[in-house]
């Protein structure tokens, strides 16, 4: 059967139809930009280079990640976590804490009855990480597959939280709509008088809570440079069962 499929455009061909189109609007409306070039600075601290670089990705990102930790940066655990649902394709991104590293990837913990992710894990076991580290001029990005943790698992980061996060963490419908800000403090003030016969260490995981695994199919460090001609090495492999990783230079 032959279709007659329409033809992708480039780029360029996007970019064209879009400046005609704008031509073609009234001339005496201009359209106020809000935002526009701002201010930058040059990249010029650190390189990368194939020869400094560890074999192991896991190990590269902990050596980057402890002279973060080391650093007076700003809570450098935070990381922008996306997922994607399907099949709509949406993306959906938020900044949520790095809690644990191990040998097979990067540990997160939330809710996961009520909240986007969850609803984006059950149709899209993929999704990305991105990590900034502004005092070093870095970027990490990881791509892979998301795994859920035992209960048992994730009750073991659960029992070391503070009371008030445990408690919070059975009061909130994460992502639902509140009527105000009244009403989830309600909800925490009924639980707070449920728990207050129990010692911190006596408040379990709530079932609807905890953490995932994101197992690296590809890690790419990212140095930024002079003239925005930046170092970016990334860590591939076939699967999350492979332990040979391939290292690749992109173009900035």
């Amino acid at each position: 059967m032959n279709l007659d499929l329409p033809k992708e455009k480039t780029f360029e061909e996007e970019s064209t139809e879009s400046t005609e189109s704008t031509e073609n609007t009234d001339n005496n409306v201009k359209e106020k930009k809000l935002i526009f070039a701002p201010e930058t600075y040059q990249y010029t601290l650190f390189k990368l280079t194939e020869d400094e670089i560890l074999k192991n990705p896991i190990e590269q990102f902990n050596k980057w990640f402890n002279e973060a930790i080391k650093s007076d940066e700003l809570i450098p655990e935070s990381v922008v976590f996306s997922t994607c649902s399907l099949p709509s394709g949406r993306i959906s991104s938020r900044v949520v804490l790095l809690k644990e590293l191990d040998n097979k990837g990067f540990l997160i913990f939330s809710n996961w009855d009520t909240s986007k992710k969850e609803k984006d894990f059950k149709t899209n076991k993929f999704a990305s990480l991105t990590f900034l580290w502004k005092k070093f001029q870095r970027q990490v990005r990881i791509e892979g597959v998301i795994e859920k943790l035992s209960y048992n698992e994730s009750e073991e980061y659960f029992n070391i939280r503070p009371r008030g996060s445990k408690i919070g963490a059975w009061a909130s419908p994460q992502s639902s709509i509140l009527k105000n800000r009244k009403e989830l403090d309600d909800i925490v003030s009924l639980k707070e008088k449920e728990f207050e016969n129990l010692d911190d260490n006596e408040i379990k995981c709530p079932p609807k809570w905890g953490g995932i695994r994101i197992i690296p199919l590809e890690i790419e460090f990212w140095q930024g440079r002079q003239s925005r001609l930046h170092d970016r090495l990334s860590y591939r492999r076939e699967s999350i069962n492979d332990d040979k990783w391939e290292i690749v230079r992109l173009a900035p």
